[in-house]
């Protein structure tokens, strides 16, 4: 452990030295240098299909929204009829599938004086972390930015409206969510001491060859591995630190704050804490977001319910503006575009349902039945999507931030216009709010590295060498994160992680029929042993 800490340190320090010295034409310079060699890559994954002079959707949209109403009708409406399941699964009354079953006779003579009678058990449940940790895992990757900046641009350039769209992608991205999350569960290694290792890397790899098409699987694991690497470095760790930084930096007083020019040095603050978690693994981590993400979208949801309220004769003028506004040109230009468009591009931060990234870390859980996994995994887009952004929608809808003449530029911006409607009704709230966001960003990073370091090992082997390599890496990115602006650099990893979408819907649609039959299996289980 001393070495790897060491080697961390040895490297960090000339980053620290470099981010201290350098001027901001280095960062440019670094820019447009990468930006150069990346760019063909970016405008691939990002290319807009023109539909008319005004509108055009990303391609990469429709295999994720397709997809999802596919597997929405696949799975007989599952998103919607297997909602209150999926609850108590999380509660926990369904944990007892889960125990050792009776013994079961498989030799000798039940009656009075007959053969001594042998038994086996059904072996039982394996893996590292509850269902309520695995949800909270994955939601810590999703629940952030997005929420609070992404909806701010896509309500401002859409209108109310652009919230009707948000909240329909959210229910169909419930459906791609459960069967990523189930093929998760169903083709996951776990080794002699526990340790979990899934995703799409291993139901790409497995699951294929069940079915014949061991070559097609390997080449889209490998594929995807790479992209999800690529992904944690950048959408998952610098733009997350990036963004934290800007507005902690805004709050204390902006180019007077006494962080002016000290982004190293919040980073290198962030880096430590991040590795502190990390170092431990799933279990460290889900122990961390356990805790910190249901404290945060309570507050969050707590001070939006709080504006709605205070504004209360204004509710229902904005429910009539949202369904008024869905199906009006500017609505559906604002949900299709700006909606989807804005929140899946910044890391799928709206539900990430069909990146295949959740499954990774649902499939650490505690559990004999791949297909309960995959139920507990659907309430993520609602809460993420349905809840926690319909909040954000409501809040600038009522206090009248929204302006589609001047919608915010950037996510900093975003940022900023959303803190400000709530400060219009909490004076206070900024503060709250830079604390949700540095805890946001916190949580994205920490469940990002798991997921990064899953395609590593993937690639890379399970040593402890190349786990700790790994780690390190992922540190120093948070600190290079926080000190420069590199907007080609984070393209890049958006390009990326929308990239998982690729490899990923391929496996879902050519395996939906193994998460019908876990599907069976565990509706089954619940029939017999229920009490």
């Amino acid at each position: 452990m001393k070495k790897y800490l060491l080697s961390f340190f040895a490297i960090l320090l000339p980053l620290l030295n470099f981010a201290q010295e350098a001027e901001k034409g280095i960062d440019q310079i670094i820019d447009e240098k990468f930006g150069w060699a990346t760019g063909w890559f970016v405008e691939a994954i990002f290319y807009q299909i023109p539909f008319t002079d005004t509108i055009s959707v990303y391609w990469v949209l429709f295999p994720l929204i397709l997809g999802a109403v596919y597997f929405t009708f696949y799975f007989n409406f599952i998103n919607f009829r297997g909602f209150l399941t999926s609850i108590n699964i999380v509660r926990g009354k369904y944990d007892h599938l889960d125990e050792d079953e009776p013994e079961l006779a498989v030799a000798g003579d039940a009656t009075p004086g007959g053969d001594a009678i042998e038994t086996i058990k059904v072996e039982n449940h394996e893996g590292e972390v509850s269902h309520f940790q695995a949800l909270t895992a994955a939601l810590s990757a999703t629940v952030g930015l997005g929420n609070i900046a992404g909806v701010a641009i896509a309500v401002s350039i859409g209108g109310a409206g652009a919230t009707f769209w948000m909240i329909i992608a959210g229910f169909l991205g419930m459906a791609s969510k459960f069967v990523e999350c189930t093929l998760g569960v169903k083709y996951r290694d776990i080794e002699d001491d526990g340790t979990v290792y899934g995703g799409p890397m291993y139901y790409l790899t497995k699951g294929l060859k069940s079915k014949g098409m061991g070559g097609l699987g390997k080449v889209l694991a490998f594929f995807f591995a790479i992209f999800v690497i690529g992904g944690s470095f950048g959408g998952g760790n610098m733009f997350q630190v990036n963004q934290a930084f800007q507005l902690v930096e805004n709050i204390t007083g902006g180019e007077q704050s006494f962080l002016h020019g000290y982004g190293w040095a919040f980073g290198l603050v962030m880096a430590v804490l991040v590795g502190i978690v990390i170092i431990g693994g799933i279990k460290k981590i889900a122990k961390v977001t356990d805790k910190i993400v249901p404290f945060m979208v309570a507050i969050y949801v707590a001070a939006a319910l709080f504006v709605i309220f205070s504004k209360y004769d204004m509710i229902g003028s904005a429910f009539a503006a949202i369904w008024n506004g869905a199906f009006s040109p500017e609505g559906i230009a604002g949900g299709a575009v700006g909606v989807l468009i804005q929140g899946f591009r910044r890391a799928a931060f709206s539900n990430e349902a069909g990146i295949g990234s959740a499954s990774i870390a649902h499939s650490a859980v505690k559990t004999k039945y791949a297909a309960s996994e995959g139920m507990v995994a659907l309430l993520e887009p609602f809460i993420d999507t349905v809840v926690v952004c319909t909040m954000t929608a409501l809040v600038l809808i009522i206090t009248g931030f929204v302006d589609p003449l001047n919608p915010p530029a950037n996510d900093a911006q975003a940022i900023l216009l959303t803190s400000s409607a709530f400060e219009s009704s909490i004076s206070w709230f900024p503060y709250v709010l830079t604390v949700a966001v540095v805890l946001f960003a916190f949580s994205s990073m920490i469940s990002w590295s798991y997921y990064g370091f899953q395609g590593w090992s993937y690639l890379f082997g399970r040593s402890k060498k190349t786990e700790y390599t790994y780690k390190v890496i992922f540190c120093i990115f948070v600190v290079i994160g926080a000190a420069a602006s590199l907007g080609s650099v984070i393209g890049f990893s958006d390009a990326m992680v929308f990239a998982m979408m690729v490899p990923n819907m391929v496996g879902l649609i050519l395996l939906a029929p193994k998460v019908k039959e876990e599907l069976k299996k565990y509706k089954d289980a619940i029939k017999e042993r229920s009490v």
